[in-house]
């Protein structure tokens, strides 16, 4: 399964979407809805199609949504079709072109919550994690999934980049809460425990969790207001 995000400054009311699996991304656009929030953006970790294939549905709910995507993985969001025949997926993917590209470095804001991109190359060429500092929270896509990493088998994945992507995004504190594209919230702590132990960094070639629906949503992360989380219980995707 593959995790989708809503971050939102309940008292500026202002939310954004962090990736938009298939089948997935519709109870949390319901709820900012119900909420009175302005979903202000499609944040995107990186170009596999689990993490971009909802992006029509959040613009039709909430049309000023700008969709940010780095841009070495922007050639995947513009043909889908190439990931549809390779996972012969049963759906189809509208192409996505991105409003803007994310950056390392780049600072956001969604109201007061800081936000700061971090470039993480490795899994994708383009992928990218997002930091709340002040939170110590971190969207992480496929960087760390399960006490392991994404796949670097991939064919433009690369593993010496994974792991310099991992060594940097492991400076951050200790407590920073991990929120990954697939499994349950943790901490980088938690987290690298079992990387480290082994001595190096290697690829994650399965996923093999599954998770209900009747998990969602999560506990929330503190000092966020309000983060959910949605699972896409239909299918299991190759890709993490």
């Amino acid at each position: 399964m593959t995790n989708c995000y809503l971050i939102a400054d309940e008292t500026a009311r202002q939310a954004v979407l962090f990736d938009a699996p298939d089948h997935t991304t519709s109870p949390l656009l319901k709820e900012a809805a119900a909420r009175g929030w302005d979903v202000t953006g499609l944040w995107l970790t990186h170009g596999h199609f689990d993490h971009f294939a909802d992006h029509a549905v959040v613009r039709q709910k909430f049309p000023a949504a700008k969709i940010l995507l780095h841009a070495l993985d922007e050639p995947k969001a513009l043909h889908p079709e190439v990931q549809s025949r390779l996972f012969q997926l049963p759906f189809v993917i509208p192409p996505l072109k991105a409003d803007a590209h994310a950056t390392d470095g780049q600072k956001l804001k969604i109201g007061s919550l800081e936000v700061v991109v971090i470039h993480t190359p490795g899994h994708s060429p383009g992928h990218v994690v997002y930091h709340f500092p002040k939170e110590k929270v971190l969207v992480g896509g496929d960087l760390i999934i399960g006490g392991s990493i994404g796949r670097t088998d991939l064919p433009d994945s690369d593993h010496q980049e994974m792991e310099a992507s991992i060594r940097k995004v492991m400076g951050l504190p200790a407590a920073t809460r991990l929120l990954g594209g697939h499994g349950d919230a943790t901490t980088l702590e938690r987290s690298g425990r079992p990387i480290r132990s082994c001595g190096r960094y290697w690829p994650r070639v399965e996923w093999r969790t599954r998770r209900r629906i009747a998990d969602y949503p999560p506990r929330p992360a503190p000092g966020l207001g309000d983060v959910q989380l949605a699972l896409n219980p239909k299918l299991l995707h190759p890709l993490a």
